[in-house]
């Protein structure tokens, strides 16, 4: 079945696009101006922070993967932060906690993206900050249409705000009213913040020297002393029910810089994929291509049972081995070519069969039988605890249905250069406002465990195993391909059958967007309460009444979603003609690409 809500864009000069229509139109711009792929991600992820607050902000974090024109192999940014020296177990327990929350001071790490944007920008871009920033300017000055989401989070918050997190009500509630969905809504305190960045970075001559200036302001000055002199009294209440402060320091900003690193990879069917390692849950991307690759995806309906059925016990596989095995590599040995090699795929694949599995099962690799111990004991927990039901992204549920999430955008210029980037984490939802910053603090540091001994186990300078996780391809006819998605821990189960899709259905890269999606919340969700559904299988309801009906006699817990409810793809490409294509998501209504 082919179907399609939009056509693909194509052209050879530029292609942009991400789930905001104003970040794809500003990364255009950009472009147009004759700036390259860099500049234009950049514009686009500080301007995408403005319009999907409730879905990012400058205190997040973001995995990013580049590939400038010629290189064989992208790179990947670290825009992640580390936790601080403050985040030790014995303190969080100290709290009363069990679990670190889903927001509050607590559950912060150092803020990344901002320096892996500037690190970027320094490298690989070419035009002047302040031609990076002033669109974001503009739109926290001068108002954006607040999305029909934005507005709902905000009122749902309201009346927490107000008691709880002034800071918070005096930036989303200006003169105590939530916005209007389609009325303007402006974020000043942010628009004054970037501006005195541009200026202090402007005091400085040389392009390098003003970004690195801004850097310095960012993590060394009056970002860095207004967040340390707030969090210094801040004691707020978070998701587990009390009112904690954080530990969080300038210091702890002062010490951190984002990085660059390889990514991994792996062969499928004569493509080369390319994820982040195990400090995201990429891998787990790659993992699944290895089980599926022993399977005849060609000869089967790519919207019909069997394929649902296959490609999502793959995904239990793979992800029961996330929570198991990932984290940062650099404190951790994780087994990532065991994991990753054909033996272990192959045993791997053999637990797959005609019914849907209920269980956790985590492979064993040698000499980390205490890892799959732990993981198990948390699955166990966690669905007794919650009685079998599952959140996903952080949902604030305490206080509000509203969720969180995360953006994505991809960029390919004229010349080569391409851009994947997933950012997230400050949402509006996750932290106060830090005052006269505009700016919310992140809620990362909910994905480490309060125990010792595992690769996520809380410990200060460690990057939290984060769900975020922007791909890249090339195909066997040296086809490029930059693709992503919002969505937590269903952003490589929706990644993985939108890959698959491309390779064996034939279709363009808008038609396998918009071809039904699904996913399954069997295994541990990363997010606060850390919920889990075994069996759990979520499908679109485009996939029919007979697909639906013959995956639950096969033993899947099936919840039929909203109709286009499900995923936030985007994607770009480059064929080895030169010719650009892209596409963006028609679910939601707010994701879109724009080329020529």
């Amino acid at each position: 079945m082919r179907f399609t809500t939009r056509p693909e864009i194509a052209g050879t000069f530029a292609v942009a696009t991400s789930t905001h229509w104003i970040a794809s139109a500003v990364g255009m711009g950009v472009l147009e101006r004759g700036g390259n792929a860099f500049d234009a991600a950049a514009a686009m992820g500080f301007v995408l922070q403005v319009v999907e607050p409730h879905l990012n902000g400058p205190l997040g974090d973001m995995p990013m993967l580049i590939k400038p024109a010629g290189d064989v192999v992208p790179t990947m940014v670290c825009g992640q932060g580390t936790a601080p020296a403050g985040a030790t177990i014995a303190h969080y327990r100290s709290e009363g906690l069990t679990r670190i929350p889903g927001s509050g001071l607590l559950a912060t790490v150092i803020p990344g993206a901002f320096d892996a944007w500037m690190l970027m920008l320094r490298d690989y871009g070419t035009l002047p900050l302040r031609d990076i920033l002033e669109p974001a300017i503009h739109y926290a000055r001068a108002g954006h249409p607040a999305l029909p989401r934005v507005a709902a989070t905000i009122a749902g918050l309201a009346e927490f705000f107000r008691a709880e997190w002034p800071s918070s009500h005096e930036t989303w509630l200006p003169g105590g009213s939530a916005p209007r969905a389609g009325a303007l809504m402006k974020n000043p305190a942010l628009a004054d913040t970037w501006t005195r960045l541009l200026a202090e970075s402007e005091t400085v001559s040389g392009r390098e020297a003003q970004i690195e200036a801004a850097r310095a302001a960012f993590y060394r000055g009056f970002v860095a002393e207004s967040i340390d002199r707030y969090l210094r009294h801040a004691c707020v209440m978070d998701a587990a029910g009390g009112r904690r402060k954080g530990v969080l320091s300038g210091e702890d900003m002062a010490c951190w810089q984002a990085s660059y690193e390889a990514p991994i990879s792996t062969r499928y069917k004569d493509w080369t994929v390319w994820k982040g390692g195990p400090w995201t849950q990429g891998p787990a991307l790659l993992q699944s291509l290895h089980l599926l690759d022993g399977f005849d995806l060609d000869a089967i309906d790519l919207n019909g049972a069997e394929f649902v059925h296959l490609v999502s016990e793959a995904m239990k596989l793979s992800f029961a081995d996330r929570e198991a095995y990932y984290g940062d590599p650099e404190h951790s040995d994780i087994p990532m070519s065991a994991l990753l090699s054909a033996r272990y795929g192959e045993a791997r694949r053999g637990l797959i069969g005609e019914r849907a599995s209920t269980e956790q099962r985590p492979g064993l690799v040698e000499g980390y039988e205490s890892w799959v111990a732990a993981a198990l004991r948390h699955a166990r927990e966690d669905y007794a605890s919650a009685g079998g039901t599952g959140a996903g992204e952080p949902t604030m549920a305490h206080l509000s249905q509203r969720k969180g999430d995360t953006v994505h955008l991809d960029v390919i210029d004229r010349w080569g250069n391409m851009v994947s980037a997933t950012p997230s984490g400050g949402w509006l939802q996750s932290a106060p406002v830090v005052p006269g910053l505009g700016m919310p603090l992140n809620s990362r540091a909910q994905m480490f465990w309060l125990e010792e001994g595992l690769p996520t186990s809380l410990a200060p300078g460690r990057r939290p195993r984060t769900t975020l996780s922007p791909s890249m391809a090339r195909g066997p006819d040296g086809t490029e391909l930059a693709f992503g998605t919002p969505g937590g821990d269903q952003q490589d189960q929706w990644q993985l059958i939108y890959f698959l899709r491309l390779v064996h259905g034939g279709l363009n890269l808008q038609e396998a967007i918009d071809a039904p999606l699904f996913h399954t919340n069997h295994f541990q969700s990363s997010f606060y309460p850390r919920e889990v559904q075994p069996g759990h299988l979520m499908v679109e309801p485009a996939l029919g009444e007979a697909a639906i009906a013959e995956l639950r006699a096969r033993g899947h817990r099936v919840e039929v979603a909203e109709p286009w409810s499900v995923g936030r793809l985007t994607a770009a490409s480059r064929l080895s003609d030169g010719t650009l294509r892209a596409a963006a998501t028609p679910r939601l209504m707010q994701a879109y690409a724009i080329g020529r």
